[in-house]
């Protein structure tokens, strides 16, 4: 196959910060998603409705002129959640759920949940009013190896919280493990994953290979081939309850090129075509469409976008590095060669310059 054409998909798990960073990132994301589900961990927190309406407009108001995106916002859920700030969120019509950072798991997870039964409820609140938890699955007990923390969450945390709350919608965030996979398969409805571009694409290998390869540091770390081979038989057997969410997460190359690098890598310059090179890869280009643009808008209960994107098997170099603000980010790929290229956008939008040619 040397194109395909697809519904406009959604990435249902982005990082775009603020300020100009964000203007700087944003086209990459717009060029190529109809929506996106946008991460709280700003400095401060978006913790009440109020700011995720302002984050909200933030966005919207620096799209470039002929760019369309749809921010889908959800709040930062801390030990202080009141159940009150679950109904506002609710009712401000674009708030689609609460996300859960165990306190130190993660980039700007220091105001996290310190114990989940602190939260039961706002927890008891979101099950009423349907919205969803979406969950950065790692236990943060530095005793615990760093390669076993995602299925230690799933016996100490995730699934007694999903059999407390069993109306409960749950978004495993990024799983990186063939345990994850399994207990997302294994349980009951309303349970459902995403999968990065990068646990797809790499295995823990890539994070040394011919030195600390800073710029594919990521948490949760990349995990074994065995356990990356898992993810992509979960997304090669079409399975509704995995899509897609890249956690694109930039940080300017200073703060991953330094003696305590930054956790997160940048995918948005070419986030859809490094999943059609892992598809590919796998033998199942036929299952991104639904993964990418059916199965988590359905999980969401949104509509399926009616837009089309089409890519074309012609590779493209990435450049070393693109504006960040003042500064500069180091992209996946950087100085290499992704296998597929974004060559249309059905719906009006458009790409930015330098993205692909």
């Amino acid at each position: 196959m040397t194109a395909i054409t697809i519904r406009r998909p959604d990435d249902l798990h982005l990082h775009l910060r603020d300020g100009q960073a964000m203007r700087s990132i944003l086209p990459f994301t717009a060029a190529r998603f109809a929506r996106a589900l946008i991460m709280p961990n700003l400095r401060p927190a978006v913790t009440t409705t109020e700011q995720a309406l302002a984050y909200r407009k933030r966005i919207l108001e620096a799209l470039p002129q002929g760019m369309t995106l749809e921010p889908l916002m959800t709040l930062y859920l801390t030990d202080r959640t009141d159940p009150a700030e679950v109904d506002r969120a609710k009712a401000s019509g674009c708030i689609v759920g609460l996300k859960l950072y165990p306190a130190g798991a993660t980039t700007h997870s220091d105001a996290g949940v310190t114990d989940i039964r602190k939260v039961d409820a706002a927890l008891s609140r979101m099950e009423e009013k349907d919205l969803v938890l979406q969950v950065h699955g790692e236990v943060t007990d530095p005793a615990v190896d760093v390669f076993e923390r995602e299925a230690r969450f799933i016996d100490e945390v995730l699934a007694k919280l999903a059999a407390r709350f069993p109306r409960l919608r749950i978004v495993f965030e990024h799983i990186t493990t063939r345990a994850a996979a399994q207990f997302v398969q294994d349980s009951r409805p309303g349970i459902a994953a995403t999968l990065t571009p990068q646990h797809l694409l790499m295995n823990r290998n890539a994070l040394f290979a011919g030195g600390i390869r800073p710029h594919h540091f990521c948490l949760p770390v990349l995990k074994s081939q065995a356990d990356r081979e898992a993810l992509l038989a979960v997304v090669a057997s079409g399975d509704p309850r995995f899509f897609l969410g890249t956690d694109s997460a930039p940080h300017a190359r200073g703060a991953k090129e330094a003696a305590c690098g930054c956790a997160g890598i940048f995918s948005a310059h070419g986030a859809i075509e490094l999943y059609a090179e892992a598809f590919e890869a796998a033998g199942t280009l036929q299952t991104l469409e639904a993964f990418a643009s059916e199965h988590g808008a359905d999980f969401y209960r949104l509509p399926r976008n009616d837009g089309r994107i089409t890519l074309v098997k012609e590779p493209w170099e990435v450049p070393r590095s693109y504006p960040f603000g003042a500064e500069e980010i180091v992209p996946l790929r950087a100085g290499e060669t992704i296998g597929w290229r974004l060559a249309d956008v059905a719906d009006g939008g458009s790409r930015p310059e330098g993205v692909s040619r």
